[in-house]
């Protein structure tokens, strides 16, 4: 019986995505977890044996040397993402590196010059970008179902009570609240706008780390969208995200990590709300009007589908869902954002 060819994957780091990311190879189709490497032996076998990976490595050297695996997915911290993605191409190694791809567009450009350098593949890790439901509002925004688009609201926000060692509170390693959930809010409004913004502002306050612990952006892009988003560290929200266009809306409920079932979005195309009404009448609240509540198929999980689709581009030549442009267009964005807000960025 002839056997489907699938990817061997080298883990490089042993943190909580990439347990996560772990998880999804090993329900996906076309991949096999292979080896993983962390800076110490002792790390990389603990991390082996919960994750059924047959090799473990302590170093990262070692793991991309290994002539058995086939492709790397990096999940580091973001300051160490362009010298081992050089490291691991150089050594023949397709790439699959976490979001953010880089510390900054410079390095960004680099890592995809090498990547062509070396004919291999480089893709950022959005996972949400793969997901089904992300697919299914992206083609009802283009259908016109709420007419013409006109706003893009996003958030992603969350609290967090760790802050000593936490490396996204750390300068040094490229950390902060753009770089870390902000990212997605770039990624979506770009993505769904279909181009790159013309003006770019934004504003935040600094942690005493020197790093973003909350920021709100805005973008305008060529069609005349506007897109707005706050993202955070520190701070609770509802993390909902609004597409608001002539005739109606989208909301989203859960629009960056969507669950494996019952993943919906909701058609909204009741008239705004009045704030007052002659003779002091009720006013309907907001969303009482027709709601269009569309539930996606998802066959798969969210990093399987991921790991699936990266399979894809390596095996089968499909394009990668997220390109070299459009992920050198989000390092841009993000470098603007975090310069406005005064992040120090060094890296």
């Amino acid at each position: 019986m002839w056997a489907m060819k699938k990817i061997r994957w080298g883990i490089m780091g042993t943190g909580n995505i990439a347990g996560q990311f772990c998880g999804g190879v090993r329900s996906s189709q076309r991949n096999v977890l292979q080896a993983v490497g962390s800076r110490s032996m002792e790390s990389a076998a603990k991390f082996a044996a919960s994750h059924e990976i047959p090799d473990a490595f302590g170093s990262y050297g070692e793991l991309v040397a290994d002539p058995n695996v086939d492709a790397i997915y990096i999940s580091l911290p973001n300051s160490m993402h362009h010298e081992w993605t050089l490291e691991s191409l150089r050594a023949g190694k397709h790439v699959l590196c976490e979001k953010p791809l880089a510390a900054n567009a410079q390095q960004a450009e680099e890592m995809f010059d090498a990547a062509k350098t070396a004919g291999r593949v480089l893709v950022e890790a959005f996972m949400y970008r793969s997901n089904p439901l992300t697919l299914a509002v992206a083609d009802a925004v283009k259908s016109g179902v709420i007419g013409q688009l006109r706003v893009i609201r996003t958030c992603f926000c969350f609290s967090t009570n760790r802050l000593a060692g936490n490396i996204r509170f750390s300068a040094d390693l490229a950390g902060g609240a753009l770089m870390d959930v902000g990212c997605y809010c770039v990624n979506f409004s770009r993505y769904i706008a279909g181009a790159e913004p013309t003006v770019i502002h934004a504003a935040g306050h600094l942690h005493s780390s020197g790093v973003d612990e909350v920021a709100s952006g805005l973008m305008k892009f060529p069609s005349g969208v506007t897109a707005t988003f706050s993202c955070g560290m520190l701070l609770h929200a509802d993390n909902i995200t609004v597409l608001a266009g002539t005739n109606g809306y989208i909301e989203i409920p859960i629009p960056w990590k969507p669950p494996p079932n019952n993943a919906t979005f909701v058609i909204c195309q009741s008239v705004p709300p009045r704030q007052d009404k002659p003779g002091g009448g009720p006013v309907p609240p907001p969303g009482s009007g027709p709601r269009d509540v569309r539930t996606v198929p998802i066959h798969g999980t969210l990093y399987s589908i991921e790991a699936d689709d990266f399979a894809a581009t390596v095996l089968d030549g499909q394009p990668p869902r997220i390109s070299r442009q459009d992920s050198i267009g989000n390092m841009r964005v993000l470098d603007e954002m975090r310069r406005q807000v005064g992040v120090r960025m060094d890296s």
